[in-house]
């Protein structure tokens, strides 16, 4: 699993930094330096492979290529490592040049998701040609008794990058769901705002006598809440007692567009894998996300804000970031191979809460450290490590 993010940093403004660098973000944050940190997780057990820092200026698909070699050489020196590797990555690592790199390689291989506006006509395939996904988590929604909620999936195929790849369209019904009411909430704002300037059209008001001026306002309301411009029209007309404005929805392009709530479409170059292979390895994408969520922790890992001027304290940082990341995870790993499923944050903060004393008894002169008795989830936890905590508030090894 490959995807990459962005830390930022607080730095002072004449700095010289080749890594952290102003650039364009999700959270528009434009005014704070960032850093580009490139992410490869295993898919099963979830543990850092690899990991790179670059400019956060950079395109995430312009590191792609430039990490990729890197990576798979990493990936190839692991023992039992397959004949075959796949990479699973998002869209944002799109690219002629990415995949063009990724052919050249007979070992290597490719699932990612690809956008919905680009294929509009994939992904306005009707429902009806939708089947039931066999995978792990449908299953685990018919014993929740929601078997309505399973993903739907539709396998095709198609000229991807200068080649044919398999193309599986999902239907996720409650992500469906959320984005209708999302979409419907915010149409209902605009049709508030919209009627408040109609409103002050008919008023007169100074500010509101251009209709290119109103046409601008409304733009801005779009981009505010990230819809499209064509979901309204709005319609102006000039008589002797002045302006007058008008609107109405278009109900074909909200239509069109709730066609392509829920649903996702992933491509990938392993034509013989299982439909339910390439849905499952495009879910698990999660894993990786789940990552990159950790380091954001304060309390774990805080990969941010980096407090760092130079670029070899900032690359010590990263380094005993991911460390604490991959210790994170042997943490659940140890757990779940002693039957305890919890994740690493929930037991790091069950375990915070075991206190401990020094005791010095009179006439000693060394002190002795005894803990409180702990909880039975407290216990456990030791216990998956070979201890536990004896009557005495002494903490003793299970192999003794």
């Amino acid at each position: 699993m490959f995807d990459t993010t962005n830390y930022y940093t607080f730095m002072a403004s004449h700095t010289n930094s080749e890594l952290a660098r102003r650039g364009k973000n999700k959270e528009g944050r434009h005014h704070l330096r960032q850093i580009g940190l490139g992410l490869l997780v295993a898919r099963n057990s979830r543990l850092p492979l690899y990991y790179c820092a670059y400019p956060g200026n950079l395109h995430d698909s312009r590191q792609f290529e430039a990490v990729m070699d890197r990576m798979f050489a990493v990936a190839c020196g692991l023992n039992r490592t397959k004949e075959r590797l796949t990479v699973v990555i998002d869209k944002g690592m799109n690219s002629e040049g990415n995949f063009a790199w990724i052919d050249e390689h007979a070992r290597i291989h490719f699932v990612t998701s690809y956008s919905t506006y680009f294929a509009q006509e994939l992904a306005a395939i009707g429902l009806d040609q939708f089947e039931v996904a066999e995978t792990a988590k449908n299953q685990k929604l018919v014993q929740q008794d929601k078997a309505h909620d399973r993903i739907l999936v539709h396998r095709t195929k198609g000229e991807y990058w200068g080649k044919q790849r398999a193309v599986v369209i999902t239907y996720n019904p409650a992500t469906a769901r959320k984005q209708t009411y999302t979409l419907e909430c915010k149409l209902d704002t605009i049709r508030e705002q919209l009627l408040s300037m109609r409103a002050k059209v008919r008023e007169n008001k100074p500010h509101w006598r251009n209709p290119d001026a109103i046409k601008e306002c409304y733009i801005r309301l779009c981009e505010q809440l990230h819809l499209p411009t064509d979901l309204y029209h709005l319609q102006f007309s000039t008589s002797a007692d002045g302006l007058s404005m008008s609107f109405r929805k278009d109900a074909v392009r909200v239509e069109r567009k709730m066609a392509l709530f829920g649903k996702n479409i992933i491509i990938t170059d392993n034509t013989d894998w299982t439909t339910a292979q390439i849905v499952e390895a495009s879910l698990d994408r999660w894993q990786v996300e789940d990552r990159f969520r950790l380091s954001k922790d304060n309390d774990l890992v805080a990969m941010q804000p980096i407090r760092h001027w130079t670029d070899s304290k900032i690359r010590c940082h990263l380094f005993t970031c991911i460390v604490a990341m991959t210790y994170l995870r042997m943490i659940e790993l140890k757990l779940n191979a002693a039957g305890i499923n919890r994740s690493a944050e929930d037991v790091m903060d069950d375990m915070r809460h075991l206190y401990s004393v020094l005791l010095l008894r009179a006439g000693a002169r060394n002190p002795e450290r005894r803990m409180e008795i702990p909880t039975k989830t407290q216990a456990e936890a030791l216990s998956a490590f070979g201890h536990y905590v004896d009557t005495s508030g002494a903490l003793q090894s299970l192999a003794t």
